[in-house]
């Protein structure tokens, strides 16, 4: 891997409190299928699309209001060659006040430019984070679940 990690960031009117609990809150932003933990240290969850991705996390780091890291333990992404591509990729959540306002960096760390699925996930993660992340921190609800993947697939190819 020699580009640069997937990486976007947003700035938000809320307490770093109110972030980390949108953060963990993964099926309030994500998808309301998750099934597992995503709060504690060491909790693990399954994220799945049928037929499109199933990826199982753990959660390797957990600073209450600054931090939580993701581990993708066993990854399959069933529309690119290899797979595992993500496997042992690590999923940063990072919070810090800036300027007034609490921001939220989001990096999946290993997920760069040269894997088959940049494309497809860097779109993906953009929804997720930007809108439907964004959405649940400063609304209350999210959109989980209703970003259209097929869409996202159909653009990256």
């Amino acid at each position: 891997m020699t580009g640069e990690s997937f990486s976007t960031t947003i700035s938000v009117d809320r307490t770093p409190e109110q972030v980390f609990n949108a953060v963990t809150d993964v099926r309030g932003w994500w998808s309301r299928a998750v099934e597992g933990g995503t709060e504690r240290f060491g909790d693990e969850f399954i994220f799945t699309v049928p037929g499109v991705h199933r990826s199982e996390m753990r959660l390797i780091e957990v600073v209450p209001n600054e931090k939580v890291v993701w581990l993708a333990v066993d990854n399959r992404l069933e529309f690119v060659e290899d797979k595992t591509e993500w496997n042992g990729t690590e999923i940063h959540f990072d919070i810090s006040d800036k300027d007034g306002k609490t921001e939220l960096r989001f990096t999946h760390i290993g997920l760069v430019p040269e894997f088959e699925c940049f494309d497809a996930c860097s779109t993906g993660w953009s929804f997720y984070i930007n809108e439907s992340l964004r959405d649940l921190i400063t609304t209350g609800t999210g959109q989980p679940s209703e970003f259209p993947v097929e869409a996202a697939l159909r653009r990256a190819q």
